[in-house]
């Protein structure tokens, strides 16, 4: 199960909008040039995302929810996104030099082909959105925040 720790944006009739993103020690290690997770938070235009979804508990903005996904639907999604494009690039190149030798026509064919790939992969992905073993569970819910208090002691 891979965990992520989000927090409540907002709770309304069982629905709530988390917000989680990358720790703010991200970038502070001494592997930042062989991270990838410090190079894709560089590269990429956000780094906080938000999710919503069905908690029929009551929350309260700030609280912190874990939410988990299996590792087999990740890595499922994973293999779907990259791989359907490149058999697509393949499959679309070959076919193209089993009709004709022209080097442009076999390009223009594995092109092709990675593009029918890519949408192919969207719509079994669209397919998939609606199965259960593809959907974030809360795991853990946390306190609220209003709920511990620090007293300082002198």
């Amino acid at each position: 199960m891979v965990k992520e720790w989000a927090t409540v944006v907002r709770w309304q009739k069982g629905r709530a909008l988390l917000s989680y993103g990358s720790s703010s020690g991200c970038g502070s290690c001494q592997a930042k040039a062989a991270c990838g997770s410090y190079l894709l938070e560089k590269i990429g235009p956000e780094s906080v995302h938000q999710l919503e979804l069905e908690i029929s508990q009551p929350l309260q903005p700030g609280q912190k929810v874990e939410v988990g996904i299996p590792e087999s639907s990740l890595l499922r999604s994973a293999m779907l996104v990259y791989l359907t494009p490149l058999l697509g690039l393949f499959l679309g190149g070959a076919l193209f030099q089993s009709w004709t030798a022209d080097q442009l026509s076999i390009c223009l064919g594995g092109i092709g082909g990675g593009f029918a790939g890519f949408f192919i992969a969207r719509k079994i992905a669209a397919y998939w959105d609606n199965l259960q073993a593809y959907q974030p569970v809360v795991l853990q819910i946390g306190l609220p925040p209003d709920t511990i208090k620090v007293l300082q002691q002198e």
